[in-house]
């Protein structure tokens, strides 16, 4: 074996997986095609969950260093500083139930070179001009041949992960289907100055689509062109061809660069393995960009799989444990597609959407119908389903942990944040101190990490059993005996019997 698992593809996603798939003791090695990173601006930002799982592997303050600049750009561009729903600037941030967990505003290259430290400073091999031309998935393992400047190579790892982006190279030759539905409209940006930028109207939804536009960039949702084959780069005339469609003006760019072109197209791989091969991120699953949760989406998918991948190749994994993967991570990719065909249908140019939108803009302005929408395009409502969850268990169990404030009882006052906690990718049991949930988990310390607390800032959570991935596996209310039953069922399920979870922690 060349690696215990090839990553194919060295965007974000794929570089987050492989630092996950590291600190969870598995060896991962990661091939990509280009020479050097893609400087592309293709995200502005990332989502609630994805920073927060970020910042639980101490790349908080790395996150923030662009944020007041991208959110002022954001709102020139945008029009507005409010979140929207199909371009409907509505959905209020204070008016959300946990305010606080926000997103960053971070350009996708930036967090390209942070991820890239990050997986750097863990050791993972990075080989850049390897394209991927063939696979051969086995019962033991997978080999991919490549295309290098050497020549082809052939190299061998117990698993194959495709994170190369939506028209996967890694999907197609290991046959996933990959249904959906056909594009509606064409997007198109760029980082451009306009000769006459007053002859612009004002960014929002005009007659012919879309238009963005701001110091330094310019953007087009054009619906009149979304059936046609688009191949190249973006040239500053298809560009000008598109705002005279959507805004009914010429306009002479004085500069273009880091020109774009995407669709809402929405399709999703009806699984996201076959044997020894699985799909994150975009090459999972593609749509519109609306709302912003491509990355987010994309992040949280190698967050989840990347512990579990790794204890199926220690052999310490539960049975069915990297099920799950596609279990949970499905669902999620449905709402997503499900969220952004819904925006793209509320933009469709004509008095019949007009209408609609009119009633939809009324309705976000009831506060729960503001909440609604905020959840759905932050991620923060997704909920997995457990199997030994009963209707007993914390109404928390499935969702993710936020970053909660501990009062540690082994430090009487000071007061720790969980993501403190979490950097080298244990899952973390904080409970009360001296009590049965701390006592139940005794067999599988240290491979999980008992904290044992005298409060938690959360007014719902006394203590909880947070996986490698954020996601609350058990939980109990503060001053409510805990269901030590239901602890050793999460114990179980995502870290074997506690001899495996010694043998995870020697890894």
């Amino acid at each position: 074996m060349d690696a215990d698992v090839i990553v194919v593809g060295a965007g974000p996603v794929g570089l987050l997986l492989a630092a996950e798939l590291r600190l969870a003791g598995a060896e991962p090695l990661v091939l990509e095609r280009l020479t050097e990173p893609s400087p592309l601006r293709r995200s502005r930002g990332i989502g609630p969950l994805a920073a927060e799982a970020l910042r639980r592997r101490g790349l908080g303050e790395r996150l923030t260093e662009h944020q007041p600049e991208r959110g002022a750009q954001k709102a020139r561009e945008h029009g507005s500083a409010k979140d929207h729903f199909a371009w409907i600037h509505k959905i209020d941030p204070q008016l959300q139930e946990e305010p606080d967990r926000r997103g960053v505003l971070i350009w996708q290259p930036d967090l390209e070179a942070v991820l890239g430290e990050h997986a750097a400073g863990l050791g993972v091999a990075v080989r850049r001009r390897h394209t991927v031309t063939g696979l051969s998935p086995g019962e033991d393992g997978a080999t991919v041949t490549a295309g290098t400047p050497t020549g082809a190579r052939r190299l061998r790892a117990a698993y194959v992960v495709g994170c190369d982006g939506g028209r996967s190279t890694v999907r197609k030759l290991a046959g996933f289907a990959f249904p959906g539905t056909p594009p509606l409209m064409t997007a198109r940006q760029a980082h451009a100055e306009v000769a006459d930028p007053g002859a612009l109207p004002p960014p929002g939804r005009l007659p012919g689509g879309m238009l963005l536009h701001g110091p330094g960039g310019i953007g087009t949702f054009d619906f009149a062109d979304a059936h046609e084959r688009h191949e190249g780069p973006v040239t500053a005339e298809e560009l000008r061809a598109s705002v005279r469609r959507v805004a009914g003006v010429d306009v002479t760019f004085t500069r273009m660069d880091d020109a774009l072109r995407f669709t809402d197209q929405a399709r999703q791989a009806a699984t996201y393995r076959l044997g020894r091969v699985l799909l994150a991120g975009d090459a999972a699953h593609v749509h519109s960009p609306n709302g912003g949760q491509g990355l987010n989406l994309g992040l949280m998918d190698a967050v989840n799989l990347g512990w579990k991948l790794a204890a199926e190749v220690r052999g310490t994994a539960p049975d069915g444990l990297l099920d799950t993967y596609t279990a949970e991570r499905h669902p999620a990719g449905e709402a997503v597609l499900r969220n952004t065909r819904a925006q793209s249908a509320l933009m469709l140019p004509g008095p019949h959407t007009d209408a609609l939108r009119d009633i939809v803009a009324d309705l976000m302005d009831i506060p729960d119908v503001n909440r609604y929408f905020g959840r759905l395009l932050s991620g923060l409502g997704t909920r997995y389903a457990f199997p030994y969850a009963t209707p007993e268990a914390h109404p928390l169990t499935g969702a993710h942990c936020p970053d909660v404030t501990l009062s540690v009882a082994a430090r009487p006052g000071r007061e720790v944040p969980l993501s403190r906690l979490t950097t080298g990718g244990r899952p973390v049991l904080f409970a009360p101190a001296g009590g049965p949930a701390v006592a139940a988990a005794a067999g599988w310390r240290p491979g999980v990490e008992v904290v044992e607390v005298t409060a938690v800032d959360h007014p719902a959570l006394g203590g909880a059993l947070v996986r490698p991935d954020g996601a609350v596996a058990w939980a109990c209310a503060p001053g409510e005996p805990p269901g030590t039953a239901l602890l050793e069922a999460a114990l179980r399920t995502w870290f074997g019997s506690p001899s495996s979870a010694r043998i995870s922690r020697q890894h």
